[in-house]
Formats: C-alpha cells, sequence, structure tokens
C-alpha cells in the first residue's frame, strides 16, 4: 500500500473550495495515479475522519506562452472528498 502522504500532494484552497468547505466536502491535489479507494483511505488514516464519498477529476494543463516560447502548465489530478456529518477537517478553518 502507498504511503498516504504520498497519495495526499496538497490542499487546494481556492474560493470555491471554500464555498464546498462549507458543504462538508474538501478539495485536495493527488497523485495522478491514485484511484478513489486509495483516496479515501489516505483522507481518513491522515485526517482521523470518516470519509462518505471521493469524486475525481483530471485537470489538463493550459498552453502558455512567454514571449515566443510555448509551454504548458502541469497537469494534476484533483478529489473532493465529502466526509460524513459531523466530520471536519481543522486544516479549511478560518482560511
Amino acid at each position: 500500500m502507498k504511503n498516504p502522504r504520498d497519495i495526499i500532494i496538497r490542499p487546494l484552497i481556492t474560493e470555491k473550495s471554500m464555498d464546498l468547505a462549507q458543504e462538508n466536502k474538501y478539495t485536495f491535489i493527488v497523485d495522478k495515479n491514485a484511484n478513489k479507494i486509495e483516496i479515501k483511505n489516505a483522507i481518513e488514516e491522515l485526517f482521523k475522519v470518516k470519509v462518505e464519498k471521493v469524486n475525481t477529476i483530471r485537470v489538463k494543463g493550459k498552453m502558455k506562452r512567454v514571449g515566443r516560447f510555448v509551454g504548458r502548465t502541469p497537469e494534476y489530478k484533483k478529489a473532493i472528498v465529502k466526509l460524513r456529518a459531523g466530520d471536519k477537517i481543522e486544516l479549511f478553518e478560518g482560511v
């Protein structure tokens, strides 16, 4: 089994993710190869909460230009995790 810290890369703090946190849904950037079961187990182990549902999204990189040079922003995988009623992750509180 993978280390939970290798699966969960970092929380994603945006205006939209803060609105979702009010609904007990938290957003994380996760390893591209992680599946929903691995993400669920990693969140439960790291934060000692119970996960009800996991939704994942693969975000493609965007084309960017700097002068005449063209490149891409990195691709990543995002997971929106819904927790059981009454559970919350303190990391997202007060941000």
